[in-house]
């Protein structure tokens, strides 16, 4: 593929329906997104491609689902111009400061103004009413301590949570349900969700921007959102608690899967971060294709990663908006291999197979 920006892993069977019909957008009926906060800047332009030209050639329907960032990405792509909404979202992303170390409540209010401007006027009725993109916002409700105002209580309630599910998994559902919004009348997540109790909310013009913020808050970071319309009564986080990068063995549509991504390392919750065993291996997940930067791309850049949330304290202002306007710059190469990709006589060249 030329450079070697862009890594791209493929199942068996998404290799062989590619092999066979070229790089067509109606082979894919899921888009994932994942949590990931400044991470999303590194597939900025890639991003651009996929929502603003590759998944424009078809009238296909296909479901997007996403968590935390995810969520705010898709957004973009369900509206009528993608790549504006997509424009807006970084120029404003970046231009997030902080004088001092700031408070749930400052960052909730610097994110809703995100929220707005990225949406504007007549975004939240171009999202719940998109004829092709049904849209999924993953949530996570919480329960008992987790479901508190106070600081204190939450805190012994995420680290019991933590400690439960360093345990096993099964155990985070006594401290959160899930809670997909979507739009249209019947959800189509594609992914059977069957692990955790999870709940369906119909998506409209009122609860929109209150799930999407929730689902990007991260507990003690933002404030979340509480008693959002339509869902059962609680206060809701951030999706990526349960389902940070999701475990796509629960995939059950037709199609195949298509996952831009920030690494090829799949970390199914927030929590499994830090536990190595719980990575999941790409082998046997035989209708997903991966897109993300390789690992001589991200050593190339510059500080040698992918912006993090670490940088708004590792930097100030000026080197942070810097350091990420040259990533964003550099990500360019991303979109071109991607572009070159589904442009070459030989659709699977370059690409990894398992």
């Amino acid at each position: 593929m030329g450079t070697k920006a862009l890594a791209v892993y493929a199942g068996r069977e998404a290799a062989a329906q590619i092999e066979k019909n070229g790089w067509n957008p109606e082979l894919f009926s899921l888009l994932l997104g994942a949590s990931g906060g400044p991470k999303w800047l590194i597939l900025s332009h890639l991003d651009r491609i996929l929502f603003g030209d590759f998944l424009q050639r078809s009238d296909h329907r296909f479901s997007v689902m996403g968590s935390s960032i995810g969520s705010w990405r898709h957004a973009c792509l369900a509206m009528a111009d993608p790549v504006a909404a997509l424009d807006r979202f970084e120029e404003n992303y970046i231009l997030q400061d902080y004088e001092t170390r700031p408070s749930a409540e400052q960052v909730s209010a610097a994110s809703l103004d995100i929220l707005k401007r990225v949406l504007g006027e007549s975004g939240a009725a171009q999202i719940v009413g998109h004829p092709r993109v049904s849209t999924h916002i993953v949530t996570a409700r919480g329960r008992g301590p987790t479901a508190s105002t106070s600081t204190g209580i939450m805190a012994t309630g995420m680290g019991a949570a933590a400690l439960g599910n360093a345990v096993s998994r099964q155990l985070l559902k006594l401290a959160f349900q899930r809670v997909v919004f979507h739009s249209g009348p019947m959800a189509k997540p594609q992914l059977s969700l069957h692990d955790f109790d999870s709940c369906f909310v119909t998506l409209d013009e009122n609860n929109l921007a209150p799930a999407l913020h929730a689902s990007g808050s991260i507990p003690f970071v933002l404030t979340g959102e509480r008693d959002i319309p339509r869902a059962p009564p609680g206060q809701y986080w951030d999706g990526g608690i349960i389902d940070y990068h999701f475990d796509l063995a629960q995939f059950c549509g037709e199609g195949l899967v298509l996952y831009p991504h920030f690494s090829a390392s799949i970390t199914p919750g927030w929590f499994d971060k830090h536990l190595a065993w719980r990575r999941t291996a790409l082998q046997g997940m035989d209708k997903l294709v991966l897109l993300c930067p390789s690992d001589e791309f991200i050593a190339g850049l510059p500080h040698g990663k992918i912006p993090d949330r670490n940088d708004f304290t590792r930097f100030n202002f000026e080197q942070r908006a810097r350091y990420w306007q040259d990533c964003i710059e550099q990500n360019k190469a991303l979109a071109e291999d991607f572009s070159d990709l589904i442009q070459q006589d030989n659709p699977l060249a370059g690409v990894t197979v398992f």
